[in-house]
């Protein structure tokens, strides 16, 4: 069929009315930031560019200014990248309390994605904790892990056995459906009850599930003392026969006898590395430890069914004396409790930001019977200053290592936690790198942004390019550092001007906003 001549000419005028507003749909953007240093999350660097949002996406970057908008952001002198995705918190409980969700302590660090469920701690239940973060929103975007010591403690109970036949197939069974509704792989925490009861084989069974998945395998390894270097041959034993990539958390050796132990787990990952295993780490920039007391200094043994239980054992005459024998030996390497600060504790709040020798001395009592006072009123939350500063140095010069706080949501109050819950990132960047130039800053700043994202599976966010969700971060690398001593740990970092998570300021001139822009970041099933 021939068209008409007058028809023909009647649609191209018509298309040529149509053009420039196709054409300006296609430009407008949402707002423009212009003028700063563009670390894309690879590596690799743009002098001077800028970077485009359209809807919560990022539709534009590059060099020069960028499409029109009127909103532009002038971020000249300073640094723009992606938002930092912490692979560990234990932010599960805070980021869907209405008081806490803002996650204002993680913004100021410059992190739009908080990954929750570490340590082998945290809800079981996905789908519905995933609905409780979308309820109200969240300041950063949530991304969970399976906890395996609360699926073991579901299906056994906090008690030191083998699992069952019938009990593992119940564990395979929920990691299979926690993965259908968005797992990003499960988390052990292996020097916690009751996840330390589970043996190597029932691991590489549960990890199996959670490979065929494509989901990853975090774990707080079963020992980072005197057990270190065969707690990463089971880590990397378990990646092999399950089939799926690891990841040691908070990669570190505590206790002065154990220093130098470092390089050789090092050398383990990169011969894993080398025949193609999937091995990765994360790593918190500081010097001391933090998690409960009992977890410290009691043996895993002595604490199965739970606190009561081992109160019970306390007071019965010849395991109460094995059990402060080996209280007493782990005291002793700890300088007699000196390097142990009580961070939280609620029968004796002045006891708060005081290690255990002190409060001993004061009390005319030996550190171990203060201990045994303290797991007797329910126990307390410590700071443990047990790592060598060459050692944290050295794990994050490593382009298989990410920045991780093991923290949580925090609001200031009288309690001393660490300080990595307000100043992870900043220290790493500000302070490591920019400062001291331990490791280049593109490094510092991809070890917070892409490499997580690979770790993870992200393949949303992570990278500063058209396509990718807006989280952004721009700071200034002349001021960013983290100002959270262990002294005066309530104290937000410094240097971050604006954050974006998805699309959204969280962050603008360097003041919270208040927006609960993040969500639940579900994982796709596997085909």
């Amino acid at each position: 069929m021939t068209l008409r001549p007058e028809i023909v000419l009647r649609g191209l005028l018509l298309l040529a009315l149509l053009l420039p507003s196709f054409s300006f749909a296609a430009e407008r953007v949402d707002y423009v930031i212009e003028n700063g240093t563009l670390h894309d999350g690879t590596g690799q660097v743009i002098e001077q560019g800028h970077v485009a949002v359209r809807d919560g996406k990022i539709v534009s970057v590059g060099p020069g200014k960028g499409p029109v908008s009127e909103t532009r952001i002038d971020a000249s002198g300073l640094i723009v990248c992606p938002g930092f995705i912490d692979l560990h918190t234990h932010s599960d409980r805070g980021i869907v309390n209405p008081k806490a969700r803002g996650a204002v302590n993680y913004l100021m660090q410059g992190c739009t994605t908080s990954v929750t469920g570490n340590c082998g701690m945290g809800p079981i239940e996905v789908k519905e904790f995933y609905d409780k973060v979308d309820l109200a929103g969240a300041g950063t975007n949530v991304a969970h892990l399976l906890p395996q010591g609360e699926l073991r403690a579901q299906v056994i109970g906090k008690v030191n056995r083998k699992a069952t036949k019938a009990e593992l197939q119940e564990m395979q069974q929920r990691a299979a459906r926690a993965m259908q509704e968005g797992a990003w792989g499960m988390s052990t925490g292996l020097i916690y009850t009751p996840s330390t009861y589970a043996d190597t084989e029932e691991l590489i069974a549960l990890a199996r599930v959670i490979g065929k998945a494509g989901g990853i395998y975090a774990s707080h390894i079963r020992g980072e003392e005197d057990g270190l270097l065969s707690s990463y041959q089971e880590v990397i034993r378990i990646g092999r026969e399950a089939e799926v990539p690891v990841h040691v958390s908070h990669m570190k050796v505590k206790g002065t006898p154990n220093w130098g132990n470092l390089r050789l787990a090092i050398d383990m990952i990169k011969q894993a590395r080398k025949t193609g295993q999937r091995v990765t780490a994360d790593q918190y920039p500081y010097i001391a430890a933090s998690t409960s007391l009992a977890a410290t200094v009691f043996p895993p043994w002595s604490m199965s069914g739970g606190r009561e239980e081992l109160v019970k054992r306390l007071d019965t005459e010849d395991v109460g004396e094995k059990i402060r024998a080996a209280v007493a030996q782990s005291l002793s390497i700890k300088e007699d409790g000196k390097q142990i600060v009580i961070a939280q504790y609620g029968p004796r709040p002045e006891w708060v930001g005081r290690h255990l020798r002190e409060i001993a001395k004061q009390e005319a009592k030996t550190p171990l019977q203060i201990t045994e006072e303290i797991i007797r009123n329910g126990g307390a939350q410590i700071v443990n200053f047990a790592m060598n500063e060459e050692e944290v140095r050295m794990a994050m010069k490593h382009p298989w290592v990410a920045t991780a706080s093991d923290g949580g949501v925090m609001i200031p109050d009288a309690t001393r936690p660490h300080p990595r819950n307000y100043g992870a990132f900043p220290r790493k960047i500000g302070h490591y790198a920019i400062r001291e130039q331990v490791l280049p800053l593109n490094q510092a700043i991809r070890s917070a942004t892409g490499l997580p994202a690979e770790i993870l599976g992200l393949t949303d966010r992570g990278f500063l390019k058209p396509g990718q969700a807006a989280d952004i971060v721009v700071f200034d690398p002349k001021t960013i550092i983290d100002t959270a001593t262990f002294e005066d740990p309530h104290q937000y970092a410094e240097g971050m001007r604006y954050v974006f998570v998805n699309g959204v300021a969280a962050v603008y001139g360097g003041t919270p906003t208040g927006a609960l822009a993040g969500r639940a970041l579900r994982k796709p099933s596997a085909p």
